[in-house]
């Protein structure tokens, strides 16, 4: 039996390049502020009577700002490639270095330019972010190809495997590469049938027999799912075994689709109690979603009026019939609403459905999608392709029956066909995007969409909404999807 050759812990240069280039980023981002705000002529700080240039402060201060990067763990190997943490803790990492300088500059008396740190923090800010953004799509990439993965042993029960196995693969960004399997107490062969699209290697509950698999096969972490047949003084062992040999211990509980934010551990009598709260889009929380619903939805609206008006025009004159499309569709609760969107199909678009054979390849048997439908406009091919169809659902923002972000709205044909799972979708405000808009659109499967959007609705954040808005820009340039 074969298996995949050992890439053998090959982070360590890529974290050397990633603080390489955090210095760097710094360097050129002090050295714009200081050019722009001062010239090459830069003026110099008072310091109890002694004048200090700009030019120091500014080592001074990119020295700081690469260390508490470094501090807040902006470059473990386990955040890197996926998730939304690297991001925070670099905005964190900012914030904390230029709030030091505050403090420092406050209590010592030490006149410095306000404008400059006004203008040297999002500079930084934002190219730490653009380059981190860079570094992502190469080391996704690089992932993606094989390169710079952890080789894992997936251990425990055959259904949790299996589970974990999928969902690793899912996202093979994140580093973490599916090698083997491994079922203490269990048989490799699956009772139901259904063989582990990995190889098993072994079903004893020795660790030392577990141990030698490992090292047989050159892995370089453990995960331990649901099920494993191992009592907590061998999983302790095993442990201490994986340490000393500086191979990644990683425990999976039976959690699924539920955000960091949420979790938080207890520690009792040695043992990591897991709680798993539940967020609610109630009082502060619903004042702030929807603050941010009515700023951005005016703002929106103000700075899109003339595409607003171009789009009406062009609406009128590629065919016939009005320009908007005001349909029904089930809000919160269950309450129905008219959504409002601009006109792409034929006005008779409705009666001719009945003759069309929906576009199921993707797996969606609720939704009706078809790719080349006969009855979208020409003009109206193009507004969905870059979802300008969407604009006026802005004025239901504006009327409080959507949100910006949110679980897509369905018409009641399709909300008919809910399942208990299903129906927690109607617990929040429907949006004009969502984690389905930047994950695919209509090419997602019925089981995907709603896959995501319990996801959005049971780990709510505001941080997450901005994050999802800031995606759907990039979502709506791409054809993909849009039909």
């Amino acid at each position: 039996m074969s298996f995949v050759k050992s890439s053998r812990r090959p982070s360590l240069k890529s974290s050397r390049a990633l603080r390489a280039t955090d210095a760097l980023v710094i360097a050129a981002s002090l050295l714009t502020a200081n050019l722009i705000w001062f010239g090459p002529a830069t003026e110099n700080i008072r310091l109890e009577g002694t004048d200090a240039s700009y030019w120091t402060a500014a080592t001074v201060i990119g020295v700081l700002w690469w260390i508490f990067l470094e501090l807040w763990g902006s470059r473990e190997e386990r955040i890197l490639g996926h998730g939304n943490d690297e991001y925070k803790r670099v905005f964190s990492a900012c914030a904390w270095v230029f709030g030091f300088i505050a403090i420092v500059s406050y209590l010592f008396q030490i006149e410095t330019s306000r404008g400059y740190v006004a203008f040297a923090l999002p500079t930084g800010l934002a190219s730490l972010l653009f380059s981190r953004f860079l570094w992502r799509k190469w080391l996704i990439n690089r992932r993606k190809n094989g390169h710079l993965n952890h080789r894992v042993m997936l251990l425990g029960g055959p259904a949790s495997v299996l589970h974990l196995h999928r969902s690793l693969s899912r996202f093979p960004g994140a580093g973490y590469q599916p090698i083997v399997a491994y079922l203490p107490g269990y048989s490799k062969t699956a009772p139901n049938g259904e063989e582990l699209p990995l190889p098993v290697i072994g079903t004893s509950r020795d660790v030392d027999d577990i141990i030698h698999a490992l090292e047989e096969h050159h892995l370089d972490a453990v995960a331990i799912s649901s099920g494993a047949a191992l009592s907590p003084r061998a999983i302790r062992k095993l442990g201490w075994e994986l340490a000393d040999r500086r191979i990644r211990l990683i425990m999976a509980p039976a959690l699924t689709d539920v955000a960091g934010p949420r979790i938080h551990t207890q520690p009792i009598a040695g043992l990591p109690l897991i709680h798993v709260s539940t967020p609610r889009l109630s009082g502060i929380n619903s004042l702030l979603k929807r603050s941010l619903d009515i700023v951005v939805s005016l703002l929106a609206i103000t700075v899109l009026s003339p595409v607003l008006i171009a789009t009406a025009i062009g609406v009128r004159v590629d065919s016939k019939g009005p320009i908007f499309f005001n349909h029904e569709r089930i809000g919160k609760n269950g309450k129905t609403f008219k959504m409002h969107k601009f006109r792409s199909m034929v006005t008779d678009a409705e009666e001719r459905m009945k003759d069309l054979k929906p576009d199921n390849s993707a797996g969606n048997e609720v939704q009706f999608k078809l790719k080349d439908d006969p009855r979208i406009t020409r003009f109206g091919r193009f507004i969905r392709k870059y979802s300008i169809d969407e604009l006026p659902q802005l004025y239901n923002v504006l009327k409080g029956e959507m949100s910006l972000v949110g679980p897509r709205p369905h018409v009641s044909r399709e909300v008919g066909m809910y399942d208990d799972q299903a129906s927690r979708r109607l617990l929040v405000q429907p949006g004009i995007t969502g984690l389905w808009q930047v994950h695919g659109r209509s090419n997602l499967s019925w089981d995907d969409s709603v896959r995501l959007d319990l996801y959005y609705v049971e780990n709510w954040s505001l941080s997450q909404d901005i994050l999802i808005l800031a995606k759907t820009f990039r979502a709506v340039f791409s054809p993909e999807g849009a039909y």
